[in-house]
């Protein structure tokens, strides 16, 4: 039975179920070919009847009254404005049911650019498990701009604008490589300005430190208080610190910790404390594993994610404000306090100077060693407690 009818939400409810082993159908007054299918169950189905291409097609629009007669009839005007174009909806509805997941653009971005290309691979992982999931189901070619904007926010207000912008950072790249592969929609993320950023200046005070000491030596877990006394006294990256392995640690008269490649792309050597080889020695004999922070669920193998450890330390110092990337900063700010230059603190933290030559740099390793040896007594002479980790 075919019958055109005007669409609202109390005729729709009020239409019967269609007899055992048929169909009803109904058209809307107002737009052509857009009607309804009732089944004998008393399913109602929208659909838009078109010739597409010279050929009759049947397009659906989905089922009421999960969506209501204005959505669906927006639906059909949208699939309209594509016959007209040549575009059959039917073959573009199932191509975008056959695109990538955003947790499958992740995926491939992660496998076959990040972990290959990427020093940074695990700041990249960690922001989108921390906060680009909630897109995971959707399909890349329905993720707007608008959806993007209100990402960048949210991930603000809850975690701060360095996360936000480095999620936008990260989705921008992803969005190109996606293209990259074939995907024809535009990028959602370009052309959104990342939020004003204000360099940071924070480091541990004189005043805190003593309070830090304490609460991370209360820390039971060695492979976290290991990592955090090791952040802190290298002045070493976060992603250097957490993929650290032994087979790049020399010990003896000078002993020294080789990162095969840095943020500025070159191998960089650090000088290693005694406090440091004091902090090694106890978690060689704690763990057998080739990473110097070993984690049995990550997929690298050793330590990615230590928040809810970082947390906890400072909690128990009541210190706020304070990032794991702040103790890189805080060596640097103990080696000026103890009369250090900007050259070897720079050569401490491995900033790249293309103006130091071979023999200066030879020179700077010993004195970089000094003023790193100072800048960590001066730390610890706020503090009785001791290093070791157990």
């Amino acid at each position: 039975m075919d019958k055109k009818i005007k669409f609202t939400l109390a005729i729709l409810k009020a239409l019967p179920n269609a007899k055992e082993g048929s169909r009803d159908y109904y058209y809307d007054k107002k737009t052509p070919g857009f009607g309804i299918m009732v089944f004998p169950s008393g399913t109602k189905t929208f659909f838009l009847y078109k010739r597409v291409n010279g050929k009759p097609d049947k397009m659906k629009l989905g089922r009421f009254p999960e969506i209501t007669p204005e959505l669906a009839r927006q639906r059909a005007y949208k699939d309209i404005a594509d016959i007209n174009k040549g575009i059959n909806p039917n073959k573009k509805k199932k191509e975008l049911r056959d695109e990538a997941t955003f947790s499958e653009l992740f995926q491939r971005y992660f496998d076959e650019h990040a972990k290959i290309r990427k020093r940074s691979w695990i700041s990249d992982l960690g922001s989108y498990n921390r906060y680009l999931k909630v897109m995971d189901n959707k399909k890349i070619s329905t993720i707007s701009r608008s959806d993007i904007e209100k990402l960048h926010n949210s991930i603000k207000n809850k975690a701060g604008l360095y996360a936000a912008n480095r999620s936008l950072s990260l989705l921008k790249i992803m969005f190109n490589k996606a293209a990259h592969w074939g995907f024809n929609g535009s990028n959602p993320a370009i052309n959104i300005k990342k939020f004003p950023e204000v360099a940071r200046d924070r480091a541990l005070q004189p005043d805190e430190i003593g309070r830090f000491f304490e609460a991370l030596n209360s820390e039971t877990d060695l492979i976290f208080k290991g990592y955090f006394y090791i952040s802190l006294l290298t002045g070493a990256r976060r992603s250097n610190v957490l993929s650290m392995r032994w087979e790049d640690i020399t010990f003896g008269e000078t002993p020294e910790w080789r990162i095969p490649s840095t943020k500025n792309g070159e191998m960089h050597i650090v000088a290693l404390v005694p406090q440091v080889i004091e902090i090694l020695s106890e978690l060689k004999k704690a763990y057998s594993s080739e990473f110097v922070f070993p984690s049995k669920t990550s997929k690298s193998g050793h330590l990615e994610e230590p928040k809810k450890a970082w947390k906890r330390i400072l909690d128990k110092a009541g210190i706020k404000d304070l990032r794991i990337h702040d103790l890189r900063r805080t060596l640097a700010s103990w080696q000026v306090r103890t009369g250090a230059s900007s050259f070897i603190i720079g050569k401490t933290l491995g900033h790249k100077n293309q103006q130091a030559t071979a023999i200066y740099a030879r020179v700077s390793k010993d004195v970089a060693r000094n003023s790193m040896e100072d800048a960590v007594n001066a730390m610890l002479s706020h503090t009785k407690v001791s290093t070791k980790t157990e």
